[in-house]
């Protein structure tokens, strides 16, 4: 349907318009400026709130951690030989058949205990005779003694020759001196019989008996009767090079003599057959002072105690001897350490998270760490991990290794 609007209304209309129109005032160039201003710098502000930020360098991960400052350690290892520290032989000293054994094979004896008894009624006979010629020796002393006392005053009143005198005087010093060799043999006598008692000359344990009763023991016969080892105490041996020996004077350490001024001295600790430690320590007591050309070794000596009686003389062992303490080292993990021709080095990481090829001098491995002997300070971070994707001079994101994790805390 259509709807029909008068002409005159319409035009009536247009003409309100027009003047309404015509009543609003123009707006200042100003206020144009201002509007202008305003919605640019809330369009700028919208764009910098809301334009997509440029994405952050990644840089590589790595772990780290402080370098490790340690008195340090340093040991040698070397094969070692036990042996007790009094090994005897028990001899027959005198001739004669074995007539009594006092003591149980493999048993303990004490210094003095009686072992063996040899027959002893020969040298019996032979104390027997040297007393009774000391008696008449003794005798013929004091009669040659009386004459010189008679023929002396005789002499001097011109009753008697000077030479009764010489006579009288020879005599007498002749019986005293025969007096003098009898007393020797009736020593020597006394000592062969009490040979034919066999004692202990020290404490330990006795081997079983070389040789059987009723056998000729002695000087014309078998003269081994046992062995005697005190093992309550024993001596490791073992043998280090000229090498050794020269690096241990340059740390002023001498194998065998105890230094006061120094908190700590060369000791040793063994392994035994099952591979457990020993629980004692031996003290290195005696270093050989010449090299043995043949092998270029020397001989070291260390006492150790052995109150169980659980080493035994004869064994081998593995001995690891302490040779010197490095105070206040620097140390690393090996795990940190790059090797190549031209040496090692490792990768600091400095305060600013930039990495550094550091070049080091290496000393001695211990477990898995190294003396570093120059090329760190004591206060660095060192790489660890992470270290084969690095050169020198970039950045990266460290991560101290020794921080405990979550799930550790």
């Amino acid at each position: 349907m259509q709807i029909n609007i008068p002409t005159d209304r319409l035009n009536n209309a247009k003409h309100k318009v027009v003047n309404k129109i015509k009543e609003i005032k123009p707006m200042p160039r100003w206020a144009i400026y201002t509007l202008i201003a305003t919605a640019l710098t809330t369009i700028t502000i919208l764009t910098i709130i809301f334009w997509p930020k440029p994405p952050k360098p990644i840089y590589p991960t790595v772990m780290a951690q402080p370098v490790i400052i340690d008195d340090v350690e340093i040991y040698g290892e070397y094969t070692g030989k036990i042996k007790a520290k009094q090994h005897v032989e028990v001899r027959a000293r005198v001739e004669g058949y074995l007539e009594h054994m006092h003591f149980a094979e493999g048993g303990y004896v004490n210094k003095n205990d009686i072992l063996f008894t040899i027959d002893p009624q020969t040298y019996k006979a032979r104390v027997e005779k040297a007393k009774a010629q000391l008696n008449k020796n003794k005798a013929l002393e004091q009669k040659a003694e009386r004459d010189l006392t008679r023929i002396t005053p005789l002499y001097e009143q011109n009753a008697a020759s000077r030479l009764d005198l010489d006579n009288a005087t020879a005599a007498y010093e002749s019986a005293k001196a025969e007096v003098i060799m009898s007393e020797a043999d009736l020593t020597q006598a006394e000592i062969a019989l009490s040979y034919t008692t066999v004692r202990s000359p020290i404490s330990g344990f006795i081997s079983e008996s070389s040789a059987d009763i009723g056998t000729l023991v002695g000087p014309g016969g078998k003269s081994l009767l046992a062995t005697i080892v005190n093992s309550d105490t024993v001596q490791v041996n073992f043998s280090m090079t000229g090498l050794d020996y020269l690096k241990s004077k340059e740390r002023n350490v001498n194998l065998g003599k105890k230094i006061e001024e120094r908190n700590w001295n060369p000791y040793i600790t063994i392994t035994l057959a099952d591979n457990t430690e020993y629980p004692f320590i031996g003290i290195v007591d005696f270093a050989d002072p010449q090299v043995d050309p043949n092998t270029g070794t020397f001989a070291v000596r260390a006492q150790m105690p052995n109150p169980d009686h659980i080493l035994l003389p004869g064994q081998l062992t593995k001995v690891k001897l302490l040779l010197d303490v490095r105070e206040d080292a620097v140390v690393v993990p090996t795990k940190a350490l790059v090797i190549e021709k031209g040496g090692a080095y490792v990768f600091v990481a400095r305060q600013d998270s930039i990495v550094e090829k550091r070049f080091i001098e290496l000393g001695p491995e211990i477990l898995n760490n190294v003396v570093v002997e120059r090329g760190l300070g004591a206060d660095e971070m060192i790489i660890t991990e992470g270290f084969h994707k690095l050169s020198h001079g970039i950045k990266v994101n460290i991560v101290n290794s020794q921080q405990p994790t979550d799930e550790e805390q």
